[in-house]
């Protein structure tokens, strides 16, 4: 993130943003994006407003312009009515907010949100989230996140890093769909006895038995003969459902 938003050069190599080139036009793309950091960076002693101006102002924008734009993001994040309160009384939720808005003020093309809701609950992290499916429509918008859920749920696409790199890159589904070349059933039931546990490892790659629940992994499983193996060993299944893959599962 740093060297896209030309805050570090790299080393070697280069990349490009709507065009622009990271080692040779660093100002126009900085005109261009918007940046909220995992650190929320908030003057506390000001009020919503006065940040807002603040960095409206550092960015050329008119008084006019600014009071616009201003109301229409505290309006849009619910702030509306802590507008003139100052920052330092402010959850950690409400933070965030002001952060990313801070970050729209002047109408960027390309919005960088690093890790935006780290230690928000679960009620802040929904609200946020619902703001940032808002803008999806109307920016490019790269977002860093260690939750799989969330990128799940937010991103179009979706790249998994490792050490530095590109490990895996794609839509949600296209990274499920990566993970099915083997399938996992799992069981819940009673009376389970050593010697069905037996002939079911003999038979599939991977079967874990852990206080009644059977975890059952192959290349092909068959549902069907899988409960009547276990009723007719004596077993009582209380149910049973084959487990979808997930982001989790990917990394």
């Amino acid at each position: 993130i740093n060297m896209l938003c030309c805050l570090l050069k790299p080393t070697s190599g280069t990349a490009t943003v709507m065009g622009y080139d990271i080692n040779h036009q660093p100002f126009k793309i900085k005109e261009i994006i918007g940046v909220s950091p995992q650190e929320t960076v908030l003057s506390e002693h000001l009020n919503s407003q006065e940040n807002l101006n603040l960095i409206g102002k550092i960015h050329g924008i008119s008084s006019r312009e600014l009071k616009t734009r201003s109301q229409q993001l505290l309006e849009t994040m619910g702030l509306t009515g802590r507008a003139k309160d100052q920052v330092r009384k402010f959850s950690g939720g409400m933070k965030r907010r002001l952060n990313i808005m801070m970050a729209l003020i002047h109408n960027p093309e390309v919005l960088f949100l690093d890790e935006p809701t780290l230690g928000l609950d679960p009620q802040a992290r929904r609200a946020i989230w619902e703001y940032i499916v808002q803008l999806k429509g109307e920016k490019t918008i790269l977002l860093t996140t260690h939750y799989m859920d969330e990128a799940d749920f937010l991103a179009d696409r979706i790249g998994i890093m490792d050490e530095g790199k590109i490990a895996a890159l794609g839509t949600s589904t296209e990274l499920k769909t990566s993970m099915l070349e083997k399938h996992t059933m799992i069981i819940y039931a009673w009376n389970l006895t050593q010697k069905v546990i037996d002939e079911m490892r003999s038979k599939y790659d991977e079967v874990e038995v852990t206080n009644g629940t059977i975890t059952v992994t192959d290349k092909q499983l068959d549902f069907k003969e899988i409960v009547d193996r276990l009723h007719s060993s004596g077993a009582v299944v209380r149910s049973a459902h084959t487990k979808e893959p997930t982001l989790d599962d990917v990394f």
